[in-house]
Order: C-alpha cells, then structure tokens, then sequence
C-alpha cells in the first residue's frame, strides 16, 4: 500500500508539473504573438499617510492630494521607452479614475479563483480597442510590519518601544490584458528593491526621513518616489519577459 501511495504521489506531482510547463508554455506563445500595446497606468493621484506599530494601530490613516507629481505620465513615460524595443507601443485614452477605484488587488491568492477586474474595465473604458495587448499598471498592497495594510503610493512612520522609522513606498502591479479576449495573459506585483531594512514592505520602497506635514509639497520626496518607479519598473517588466533579450 505504502508503494501504491508513492506512486500515487508522484503521478500527481508529474501532473502538476506537466500542467504548470504547459501553462508557461501557453503563456510565453501569446506574449510572442504580441505586436501592439496600449499602457494604462492608474496608481492613483492621492498618497497614503499611514502610522503603525507598537503605539500607532489607533490612529486612523490619512491622505494627500499628488496629482501635481504626474507619476502616472511618468509611468506611461519609461513604460514606452522600455517596452518600445519590442512592441510598437500606441497612445491610448482611458478613465483613470475609473481604473484607480478598484482597491482589490487580484494578485492577492486570496482572489486568485475571482475574475479579474480590470478585465471588463479595459474592454469598455479604453481606446483605441482592437490592439494585441493593453499593458494596466495599478495599486498593489502589502503589510507594514504586522500592522496596517498599506498600498499605492505612500509615506509610513513604524513606531516601536525603540525607535521610530519613516518609510515610502510605491506599490504597484502589472498586468498584460489580450486586446480580443481580454483575459489576463499575465500579472505580476513589483518586487522589492532592497529587503534589508529594518521594517519591510512587498514592494518598492525605502527609508525616508520626511516628516507628515511637509509630504505632498516636499520635492525631495517626489523625487525620492519617482526614483523608486523608475528603478522597479525596469526588473518588473524583465521579469515578466516584457522586455526585449529578458
């Protein structure tokens, strides 16, 4: 009996196995096939101002207009330029509001059996339609320590019996939408950039010093922001074998 299950278990790992090449298999074909693409990217205009940790749970989480920053045109920016070597990439038009509200990120596995949804959005708010593929860059979201749920663009202070630490973060997630069926063919959420850090984040993000009175005004911090886009989205997209020689 004892053999039988062996045997049983290693069939079903076979299976998988077999399963999960097949899959990267499907996938790689359909992102070969792609010759033009439209990118949206929605991360929002607003930055999150969040306090945690040992003396912070209370207090509830606060916000700052930054539509001035243009991170999304930033975005939409190096997006073209990195993926310009491979595919021809078109302007498109889309309501970026519409995209921003939807707070549920489908990378979670808690959603994973859930339909995507910015897979109807995509289909009904983007023009031009008809393009191989739409590259959605949108809000991700990840734990501060074992406190708040942060997500987006954001400045956290981690406060503990010790010592207070003030973080950035631009969380954020990448999908390839097929311009006729519209599914998702591919998604993934940025990675860190240096997990070394005292308090870590899934994501993009660093050490800042910026106190919360001064956030939406303070250049440095936008720039400190921007520099995280700009150095993530490059590994991102690699990753995601977006990028030409990746």
């Amino acid at each position: 009996m004892r053999r039988i299950a062996f045997l049983w278990v290693g069939l079903a790992a076979a299976c998988i196995a077999l399963g999960a090449a097949a899959a990267f298999e499907t996938r790689a074909s359909r992102l070969q096939a792609i010759k033009t693409v439209g990118i949206v990217s929605a991360i929002g205009e607003e930055m999150s101002l969040t306090r945690a940790g040992l003396t912070g749970l209370g207090n509830a989480a606060q916000s700052a207009s930054i539509s001035a920053w243009g991170l999304d045109e930033l975005i939409v920016q190096q997006a073209t330029k990195l993926l310009g070597g491979r595919f021809r990439v078109q302007p498109v038009s889309y309501r970026r509001a519409a995209f921003a509200a939807i707070r549920d990120s489908a990378v979670a596995p808690v959603n994973l059996l859930r339909s995507d949804p910015f897979k109807e959005l995509v289909r009904s708010d983007v023009t031009p339609q008809g393009l191989d593929a739409y590259i959605v860059i949108t809000r991700a979201r990840s734990k501060l320590g074992n406190g708040r749920n942060v997500e987006g663009v954001g400045l956290a202070e981690y406060r503990t019996l010790l010592a207070d630490y003030g973080l950035i973060h631009a969380l954020y997630e990448v999908r390839v939408v097929d311009g006729k069926s519209f599914d998702v063919i591919e998604k993934r959420a940025a990675a860190p950039l240096d997990n070394t850090g005292t308090v870590r984040i899934a994501g993009p993000s660093g050490p800042v010093d910026e106190p919360f009175e001064r956030s939406a005004s303070s250049e440095r911090l936008r720039a400190a922001i921007a520099d995280l886009i700009i150095r993530s989205l490059p590994l991102t997209l690699g990753d995601m074998h977006l990028i030409e020689g990746q």
